[in-house]
């Protein structure tokens, strides 16, 4: 039974996890309204994958209160695991078992749910379903551990990097079956490290950081409260060292200025203004350049601006 869409699908409150050597969450508030689908950013080593195991209740948190659909696991364990779906990160299946014995297994777990060729059907394994399960490849994989999720027909479905190491063609494939689960107005916390997924799927993101939430809303708010509207990304002759940085700075329209890998990296607000200032100030440096392209803000722009990192940096 879907919860009222006034009360939250999923609240955390001051929530800690702490480790031998790091923290890995460190007093994370959080709210994930029903029916929508909420992606959870942040480099290897923000504590997502932690915030996201505490949610499904799979780790105990140090502190901090969890609500998931309006229960708590301290006591309400049993009905909680009935309404969840959960892809894991790594899923670990049985490589002995085939397709259909591997989903009628986890709807054996479910008091209500789907067919276990139905759902296997809705992720186009028809033709896998008496292959076993170490002979699929790694998209076939990933979309298995998605009927594994869904064969519960559950209110919330946790995604935790659900197509990290699948083909474009396949990405696409489970793209699509999240946004049919989407439509049928149930909610999904994803975590990704593709900013074109999140962009597509998610209704608002929270961007982690060292444990603790950094930003939060629409891809787009983010995007225009972050950073201006476009990116120049250049490289020139004997590497930025060469370059008067301060003097692009000054440069009308020009919000930020990094370099990075041999590239430097400019917010700019327009760039009819800004480009040809840019050559006009690198002609009077007397530096050449090897490379310039432009490209529109995007969610990963905002991360490098927030955290000077990029988000998939290990």
């Amino acid at each position: 039974m879907l919860e009222s869409a006034s009360i939250p699908a999923l609240r955390v409150r001051h929530l800690r996890k702490a480790y031998k050597d790091v923290v890995a969450v460190d007093g994370l508030d959080l709210e994930v309204r029903a029916g929508e689908c909420f992606g959870l950013l942040g480099p290897n080593g923000a504590g997502k994958t932690t915030t996201v195991e505490i949610c499904e209740g799979l780790t105990a948190p140090d502190s901090g209160e969890v609500e998931v659909l309006g229960r708590q696991w301290s006591a309400d364990a049993d009905e909680l695991r009935q309404r969840l779906g959960i892809q894991l990160q790594d899923t670990q299946l049985s490589e002995k078992l085939t397709v259909f014995e591997t989903v009628r297994l986890f709807r054996s777990f479910f008091r209500q749910g789907a067919a276990a060729r139905g759902v296997i059907s809705r992720v186009q394994l028809e033709e896998k379903q008496k292959s076993r399960v170490g002979d699929l490849s790694g998209g076939q994989k990933q979309r298995l551990a998605l009927a594994c999720a869904l064969v519960g027909d559950p209110d919330f479905l946790f995604l935790d990097e659900p197509t990290t190491g699948l083909d474009p063609q396949a990405r696409r494939q489970l793209w699509e079956l999240i946004e049919e689960f989407k439509k049928s107005g149930r909610t999904i916390l994803l975590t990704t490290h593709y900013m074109d997924e999140a962009e597509r799927l998610c209704d608002r993101v929270a961007i982690m950081d060292h444990g603790k939430e950094i930003a939060l809303g629409t891809p787009r708010e983010l995007i225009a409260s972050t950073c201006a509207e476009h990116m120049v990304e250049f490289a020139v002759e004997n590497a930025p060292n060469a370059l008067d940085v301060q003097a692009l700075r000054r440069i009308e329209g020009v919000r930020d200025v990094r370099t990075e890998n041999g590239f430097v990296r400019m917010q700019v607000t327009e760039l009819h203004t800004a480009v040809p200032a840019l050559l006009a100030e690198l002609t009077r440096q007397n530096v050449s350049l090897t490379e310039l392209r432009t490209h529109s803000a995007t969610l990963e722009d905002v991360f490098v601006t927030l955290t000077g990192r990029h988000l998939r940096d290990e």
